[in-house]
């Protein structure tokens, strides 16, 4: 009996599998096919990009202020007060600021794209989509996922200059330190080696989140209860894709960069 619920319990793992790569596969087809939703990609990039910068401006703000607090008193202790915006900078660029971005969406747009699509697949307003002759992998598959791999990364970058002005304001409640000197330091401890593979995973977030919304909501079952579910679910399955893909990204930047 064990043995039949182990071999059922990994027959649904690779069905499921096999799903994500379908639906990658009609994501992917339909990126290059002709008539590509223009008008509906920009108003997603408004969506999933202006709609969250508030939330990405205020969570970076705190984030730069309460690393600056938490850090001075330890780099103080070790008589390194001057490498607070090195500190700072290298550890919000590097992983801080991307890897709490990502969460952040996943947690906001994520569950959006998959309460949303789930009820258009519940009230059966694909399947209208279907029959009509519109093409709804194309219109509301591609547009979303080409946004949020579009906007999160932009996003990464203004929430890693709200926290590092966070931090700013931080280090002159204690001490005295001019905005050009600080930025300076900030900019100077910055290599080509801490900007490129940071870009480079939050489009890889983007894509996750994007991606799993859409599957999750796409593949929603028939009932109410299934676009609760579909949300959670894209909220669950998408944060862990951004851990999973953080961990890849180190260690293939530490082969890389940091021999």
């Amino acid at each position: 009996m064990e043995a039949q619920q182990e071999l059922s319990g990994w027959r649904k793992w690779l069905e499921g599998m096999g799903d994500y790569v379908l639906f990658f596969t009609r994501f992917f087809r339909n990126i290059f096919t002709g008539g590509f939703e223009w008008s509906e990609f920009v108003r997603q990039c408004y969506e999933i990009g202006y709609r969250s910068m508030m939330l990405v401006g205020i969570t970076s703000f705190i984030m730069g202020l309460v690393l600056i607090l938490q850090l001075r008193p330890s780099l103080v202790e070790l008589g390194a007060e001057s490498m607070l915006p090195k500190t700072l900078s290298v550890s919000l660029v590097r992983e801080i600021g991307p890897v709490i971005t990502a969460i952040i969406c996943a947690g906001k747009i994520a569950s959006s794209i998959g309460a949303e699509l789930g009820s258009m697949k519940v009230t059966e307003q694909i399947d209208a989509m279907e029959v009509s002759g519109a093409n709804p992998v194309q219109y509301l598959v591609v547009t979303r996922i080409l946004a949020t791999s579009f906007m999160i990364p932009l996003l990464t970058v203004i929430g890693d200059a709200i926290g590092l002005f966070g931090g700013f304001l931080a280090l002159n409640f204690t001490d005295s330190i001019s905005f050009s000197l600080y930025f300076n330091k900030c900019i100077a401890s910055l290599d080509f080696s801490d900007l490129l593979p940071a870009v480079a995973k939050t489009v890889l977030f983007g894509f996750a989140v994007g991606f799993v919304g859409c599957y999750k909501g796409y593949h929603s079952d028939k009932g109410t209860e299934s676009v609760g579910i579909a949300a959670n679910s894209a909220v669950v399955t998408a944060s862990l894709w951004i851990f999973i893909i953080d961990a890849i990204a180190v260690q293939i930047t530490s082969l890389l960069f940091y021999k």
